[in-house]
């Protein structure tokens, strides 16, 4: 009995091993923290003004890769005005974006408002928002 205890719990050890991994990954340095702060405010304002194309030009375009939402004016037109309403503009400025780092190395910032997901990454030329999805 002691052996297959030991066999149980060197199989739990070894399971829990890369959620720990990973869970000490999901925290961002303070550099990092430092940028997203800074990029994250700008955005805010832009919403609070509720400018469009200050917004696009801090979403990486074509947005999430879709070629018919290829500029600003695109942008504006069939992103802003559905998913940047004014309940979802108020959410983005009073809610907390959570930090993580998916499986390519990427660190990402969500702020979950409602159904929506809004997600911000960290890109080569800085913080750009490049998705919103459900929130399911």
């Amino acid at each position: 009995m002691g052996f297959l205890l030991r066999i149980v719990l060197a199989t739990a050890l070894v399971n829990l091993a890369p959620a720990v991994a990973q869970a000490k990954d999901a925290v961002a340095s303070p550099a990092l923290q430092k940028e997203f702060d800074g990029f994250f405010e700008k955005f805010r304002a832009a919403l609070k003004a509720n400018d469009p194309a200050a917004v696009a030009a801090m979403t990486q375009l074509p947005f999430m890769n879709d070629k018919a939402i290829g500029d600003a004016a695109q942008f504006g037109a069939k992103i802003y005005r559905t998913s940047f309403t004014p309940k979802n503009r108020t959410c983005i400025q009073r809610g907390k974006a959570v930090y993580d780092r998916d499986q390519e190395k990427n660190d990402n910032y969500f702020v979950f408002c409602g159904e929506l997901i809004f997600v911000f990454t960290k890109t080569p030329a800085g913080f750009l928002l490049t998705d919103i999805g459900a929130n399911d």
